[in-house]
């Protein structure tokens, strides 16, 4: 695998020759990134093992079976958040067809804490704010949150692809069923932040749910032709673009044309800087969550490409 991934050879995008340079992601993580990202980056090039990036994450894992610690960059408190549950079950993604025993036991936390439908809320309270993002550390925890309700469990439905632990927690089950509902309800156009993981857990459990057809249908109708929508509230020019909501190729790709998923390609394949790595367009609320969001994205890219057939 790793002779057939080494730096890309160039390709004529829209008159553009562009080369991502995949020998200079290593040195920029090791200047930029968790050592997560490091050993997940790792397992993407081929000289990796699913155990090392396992006992990575592991480091961010608390006694009640939940994930925090800054696992979410701008939420650096030690308690367990459905923010470090999804970044948890993202590596249980990357490691496939690998299964740990800690991605069902995280299903055990969630089903703990979640309301009697498995519904979440956005996040729950924290002891010491520091270096947090004050939306983390505002929530109301005694409300349910569509957003992070959808980001976990579509970020679970990945992993249950492979692990049968997951796919059989009557937590997931039940978690879906109430992120159904609450998009059936939508009737006006939702934070675009939210829209992109309603897609995501439509994506995911599309085989499982007829439902997911019609309900991906409708929150298409909210997607402009370019596939790009402004985040509100965020920082100036801040946007979700097509491969936001739309990251590796499956149902949700019948929402965009063809010409709107290769332009958000190329733009990704283009976005590669000088040092190596990627950038984010939105506020990190500390020094470490700067250069970690840095670190994150710049693996995210990388499996993207490789997702969509940019990569060698």
């Amino acid at each position: 695998m790793a002779d057939s991934f080494k730096t890309a050879a160039p390709r004529p995008c829209d008159g553009v020759r562009v080369t991502v340079n995949l020998e200079a992601v290593a040195p920029f993580l090791a200047g930029h990134g968790r050592l997560l990202d490091q050993r997940r980056f790792e397992l993407l090039h081929g000289n990796g093992r699913a155990e090392e990036v396992l006992a990575a994450v592991a480091a961010y894992r608390n006694p009640d079976g939940g994930y925090g610690w800054g696992l979410e960059p701008d939420l650096r408190a030690p308690e367990s958040q459905p923010g470090g549950a999804l970044h948890a079950f993202e590596v249980f993604a990357d490691v496939a067809p690998v299964t740990t025993p800690h991605a069902a036991r995280l299903c055990d936390w969630l089903e703990s804490v979640s309301f009697p439908d498995g519904g979440l809320p956005f996040a729950f309270p924290v002891a010491d704010p520091t270096a947090c993002a004050p939306f983390w550390t505002g929530a109301d925890p005694t409300v349910f949150s569509l957003q992070s309700t959808a980001f976990v469990t579509s970020a679970a439905w990945r992993v249950a692809e492979h692990d049968p632990a997951v796919a059989a927690h009557p937590w997931l089950a039940r978690a879906t069923e109430t992120c159904l509902r609450a998009i059936r309800d939508i009737e006006e156009m939702p934070h675009a932040i939210e829209l992109s993981f309603a897609i995501h857990l439509l994506d995911a459990a599309y085989d499982r749910y007829p439902e997911a057809d019609e309900l991906l249908a409708k929150l298409g109708k909210f997607l402009p032709e370019n596939g790009i929508v402004p985040v509100q509230g965020g920082s100036e020019g801040e946007a979700l673009r097509p491969l936001d909501f739309s990251p590796v190729p499956g149902p949700s790709r019948r929402l965009f044309t063809a010409e709107a998923i290769e332009a958000d390609l190329t733009r990704l394949e283009q976005g590669q800087q000088p040092d190596g790595g990627w950038t984010v367009d939105f506020a990190s609320f500390s020094p470490a969550a700067a250069l970690e969001w840095r670190g994150y994205v710049t693996v995210g890219a990388i499996s993207k490409l490789r997702a969509n057939s940019r990569l060698g």
